[in-house]
């Protein structure tokens, strides 16, 4: 596999065991972790919060990660927001993550450099350039984010999702065409560390994942898909 790999852990406090307040504590845990294993960026994606716990939340991932950047200053794993820019900014986050019904790249951009230039809601620590991810589902969908300038697509479900009968996956060959576009394209649904390689082979960037990152010992899954 490549030194290059680009890692993407999506979040999931639901699947933790617990009550909210332990399931929040398994999270953030895991955050750092993820940040401290080169995990390139952290999605939180916790829909089912209001925002004011999405944010509080979001907050307390940023002290981490940012702890852990003044303690090794070649970390450099960014925290994005499910769809959600304005508490990406308020929180000091590093960009966003889009839905493919969600507003363009472009849009969030103009919003991020207007609400940081003017420093109502921006931290310090707000990126002036946000990353800005963006969910895609065919290769003319990633061609599109590429055009809209996102920073990279995720490209989804490639294999099989367990729990998720419904969902229909691309394949390889999808995403092969995919990655033809030009941005980096990672490739999300089903993967594991069986599987993982023949999708870098089909040309994508990394991969993203909730449960391979999740409910396994990250440096294990880091060293074995870099190795």
């Amino acid at each position: 596999m490549a030194e290059s790999c680009l890692f993407y852990y999506i979040t999931d406090r639901k699947a933790f065991l617990g009550d909210e307040h332990a399931r929040r504590l398994r999270l953030l845990d895991k955050i750092a972790e993820a940040a401290n294993q080169g995990v390139n960026y952290i999605q939180l994606r916790e829909r089912d919060l209001s925002p004011r716990e999405l944010e509080s939340l979001a907050s307390e991932a940023m002290r981490i990660i940012l702890e852990l950047r003044t303690e090794n200053q070649e970390l450099t794993t960014a925290l994005l927001i499910n769809s959600r820019t304005d508490i990406a900014i308020a929180t000091g986050a590093d960009g966003v993550h889009l839905r493919s019904e969600d507003i363009s790249p472009q849009e969030v951009r103009a919003f991020w450099q207007e609400t940081c230039g003017a420093g109502v809601l921006a931290r310090e620590n707000s990126a002036r350039d946000p990353v800005i991810a963006i969910s895609c589902h065919s290769p003319e969908e990633v061609a599109q984010a590429a055009a809209n300038r996102a920073t990279f697509a995720v490209f989804a479900p490639v294999f099989e999702k367990k729990g998720a009968p419904g969902a229909v996956p691309q394949g390889l060959e999808a995403l092969a065409q995919a990655c033809r576009a030009r941005i980096p394209v990672l490739a999300l649904g089903g993967v594991t560390l069986q599987n993982a390689e023949s999708c870098l082979r089909a040309g994508a960037a990394g991969i993203a994942a909730i449960r391979l990152f999740q409910e396994n010992d990250i440096a294990t899954i880091v060293s074995r898909l870099r190795g």
